[in-house]
């Protein structure tokens, strides 16, 4: 019986960030457009106008300014991110049945056994179409028959392009390309490789796979078979299903609001730190409240993907506040995060949350270092008895 034939598509919003500006701001179009911000800050994502000008991504902001005086830099839609990735998303899950949601703009698709019915090609090129047409957004696919050459694939199709790279054709596509192309290979890798001689996928490809081994480490053999078209064509479908939590059950019942708030502080921050260790950002808070009678209540909403303490603090005490029965003893409170997807360095790059973001981290090093009680926030500090502060 003849194996079926794989069919991964690979799906990226070009320059979502400036792309969203430009939507709600259509004077925008055809500008040098910088996102993130102006004080000591770092551009976030930037229109291919600015890119001419050698400004890239996470570069200092004061040196983009320098290359292209006359860039305009922008947040104003910062709150509308989030918003149109779900939107696309949606889009996506009401036409096929299996991707997976690989950052805030980026998207993986099976559609093996599609080409027996509409025709893959087809298929994918309508999806596409139908993003923009709903969404005004500039979106690039690349199609294979593996993720890793999917995505190689959206890289050459961009801008708002379309790439699709026949089964059997994968070595005509990966071999004239430089190492550079192949995802991961930052300049340390490609650098060491280019001493040794090896410039192209195609040189990859025709190095023995143990002096590629010796060449770039555990990463070799990966490599190797790469430059040979062989990738995994496997998607996770359950990135919307995992979830991560924590709650405590009372010794005592409890009525104090202060209280409360501390312990949900207190669960917020360990939640946060495990998101941050799994690199994930949330899209939804639930705060779950059981009282004494153990009646339980959950409340939920989605925020704007994040992974910064001061976010999620604020929201859970907002869903507590509107949910808490005042009075009424609690002898349980619980705080959860749904609707994961990995962590982009562009998600960090706004005003001061890189900052904040580091900050978080250096954090969370000591914790691991040190335990996680020897650093705590003001607020989760119980006084004891008489004590002030």
């Amino acid at each position: 019986m003849a194996e079926t034939k794989r069919y991964i598509a690979h799906f990226d919003l070009d320059s979502f960030f400036v792309s969203v500006e430009i939507r709600n701001d259509p004077s925008l179009k055809g500008k040098p457009v910088l996102v993130g911000g102006y004080e000591r800050g770092v551009v976030a994502a930037c229109s291919y106008e600015a890119r001419k000008f050698g400004i890239h991504s996470a570069m200092p902001m004061k040196k983009a300014m320098q290359l292209c005086p006359q860039a305009i830099v922008t947040n104003a839609s910062r709150s509308d991110y989030s918003k149109y990735s779900r939107w696309v998303t949606e889009i996506i899950a009401a036409k096929v049945p299996l991707f997976e949601k690989a950052s805030i703009d980026e998207f993986y698709i099976d559609l093996t056994g599609m080409d027996k019915f509409f025709g893959v090609s087809k298929y994918a090129k309508e999806l596409r179409k139908a993003i923009t047409t709903e969404t005004g957004l500039p979106i690039s696919c690349g199609l294979s028959s593996a993720r890793f050459i999917s995505k190689m694939a959206t890289n050459e199709a961009k801008p708002n392009g379309f790439l699709e790279i026949p089964h059997g054709k994968e070595m005509d596509f990966l071999w004239p390309l430089g190492i550079e192309k192949i995802n991961g290979v930052g300049k340390q890798t490609e650098q060491q490789l280019k001493n040794f001689g090896i410039y192209t996928i195609e040189d990859i490809a025709k190095t023995p796979v143990e002096l590629m081994e010796k060449y770039a480490g555990k990463w070799g053999e990966s490599l190797w078979h790469k430059a040979h078209g062989i990738g995994s064509a496997e998607i996770t479908t359950d990135w919307e299903q995992k979830s991560m939590s924590h709650e405590n059950t009372f010794d005592t019942d409890y009525t104090d609001v202060s209280f409360l708030h501390k312990e949900l502080v207190r669960l917020t921050e360990k939640t946060a730190y495990s998101l941050r260790e799994d690199e994930k950002l949330t899209g939804c808070v639930t705060v779950k409240i059981r009282y004494s009678d153990f009646e339980t209540t959950s409340r939920q909403e989605t925020v704007d993907y994040t992974a910064l303490d001061d976010v999620l603090i604020a929201k859970v005490k907002d869903l507590f506040n509107k949910s808490y029965q005042q009075g009424r003893p609690v002898r349980l409170l619980g705080v959860r995060f749904s609707q994961m997807i990995p962590f982009t360095m562009q998600m960090s790059l706004f005003d001061n949350n890189v900052e904040k973001l580091n900050l978080y981290k250096a954090v969370d090093e000591i914790k691991d270092r040190f335990g996680s009680k020897l650093v705590t926030k003001a607020v989760t500090v119980k006084n004891k008895p008489g004590q002030q502060g």
